[in-house]
């Protein structure tokens, strides 16, 4: 594939292309929070399995119209099945949660009783089916509970445990190995040469990756050799199902990692019409997703944002892929890119009944402080300088997806 630079929107719809959800497969109740069920839920049985009483007090027929009731033998305890029969004339006494004896329809109260020797006299009169919960009022035999493509949550668990059900089919999270390129990057505690840098994008990539739901695998840095970098995109691939690379995606002459993926697999493009961002590779090398992002700070995270974890989260099984989006007015005039989409880094408030933009300040590609506190990337269309007030589309990266 040549040189060909496309759209953004070219290039989310080429990605989502590429990547499936990834096979299911089982987990205990204990490791499926956060997780997409890949199955549908059924109840198997009614619950509660019984009629139970909602309070502490006594249970009777409701009919019956008489004050004073002789007290039966037993107590109605949660866990145990009553021993007695109730019937009119008679009250049997039962803690909540406790099954409703035979013959009683209706629980009175405690506080609307006095106990006088082996009788119980009743203050107020009961209604039938009065502090009862029905056998299968909270769920019914076959009922579908938890549908397929729903994230589980503590409900959704607690559901799974009501049902019997501590395992279940779900999708699993994305193994995301993460590489940085180049002869200049060293780690964050070391001390840079006089032409090194510290490599930040492996770090704030591996939090991005966490974030958005996938377990990350740190592969170092590598020097821009073709060999090495031959040799770990192909360790990456065996240990991971998605590969992010940064740096070395340009058209200079140590820029290898865009060869090496065609040489491996498919490039699917190469550069999009953004800004910041333009230098982006995405690939398949055995089916696997590689994501080779730019070494800017800011475009590697920008590009993350707009398509890794859109298709991290489609790995895992979601359908809820992209970012909410809303209009917004700017506070200040804006000079777009003149030929490039620009997204550019912003907080979004609420001023009346209006919603306000404001950018982070300096815009470059390397000030990594322009992420710093956004909460939007305002999706700026190029053409001339945009006015106070101008209108333009916000999209929230603090929100949780919508669509």
């Amino acid at each position: 594939m040549g040189k060909e630079m496309i759209e953004p929107q070219e290039a989310w719809e080429r990605i989502m292309a590429e990547v499936s959800p990834l096979p299911p497969r089982r987990f205990t109740l204990d490791e499926v929070a956060g997780r997409v069920l890949a199955e549908d839920v059924r109840a198997e049985a009614d619950h509660p399995p019984f009629a139970a009483s909602t309070v502490d007090g006594w249970a009777v027929v409701a009919g019956d119209d008489s004050p004073r009731r002789r007290i039966l033998s037993g107590d109605g305890r949660a866990g145990e099945m009553p021993a007695v029969t109730v019937v009119p004339g008679t009250a049997a006494r039962v803690m909540t949660g406790a099954p409703l004896p035979p013959g009683a329809d209706a629980v009175v109260m405690v506080e609307d009783s006095e106990v006088e020797g082996e009788f119980v006299h009743l203050t107020r009169a009961v209604r039938p089916g009065e502090n009862v919960r029905p056998a299968g009022s909270d769920l019914a035999a076959r009922q579908l509970i938890l549908a397929a493509g729903m994230v589980l949550g503590p409900a959704e668990i607690g559901l799974l445990a009501t049902v019997g059900r501590f395992e279940v089919w779900a999708y699993p999270s994305p193994r995301v190995a993460i590489l940085s390129t180049g002869d200049e990057v060293v780690e964050p505690w070391e001390s840079p040469g006089p032409a090194q840098i510290r490599d930040s994008n492996r770090y704030a990539l591996m939090a991005a990756v966490r974030e958005a739901g996938g377990a990350p695998l740190s592969l170092g840095i590598v020097p821009d050799r073709p060999e090495a970098l031959r040799e770990a995109i192909e360790m990456a691939l065996d240990q991971a199902d998605v590969l992010i690379t940064s740096g070395g995606v340009s058209e200079g002459e140590r820029d290898h990692i865009g060869p090496l993926l065609a040489e491996l697999g498919t490039v699917h493009f190469n550069r999009v019409r953004q800004k910041p961002g333009k230098p982006f590779t995405f690939a398949t090398v055995r089916g696997q997703p590689c994501f080779a992002l730019p070494g800017n700070p800011v475009s590697a995270l920008v590009s993350f944002e707009l398509y890794v974890r859109p298709a991290l989260r489609r790995m895992a099984g979601h359908t809820r892929l992209r970012r909410p989006e809303m209009p917004v007015r700017l506070r200040h005039p804006l000079q777009p890119d003149p030929v490039r989409t620009e997204f550019v880094r912003a907080v979004v408030e609420q001023e009346g009944d209006g919603w306000w933009a404001r950018t982070t300040g300096a815009q470059a590609s390397s000030r990594l402080l322009s992420m710093l506190g956004a909460n939007a990337l305002l999706r700026v269309p190029p053409g001339p300088v945009l006015p106070e007030g101008t209108g333009v589309t916000a999209i929230l990266i603090t929100r949780p997806e919508d669509h």
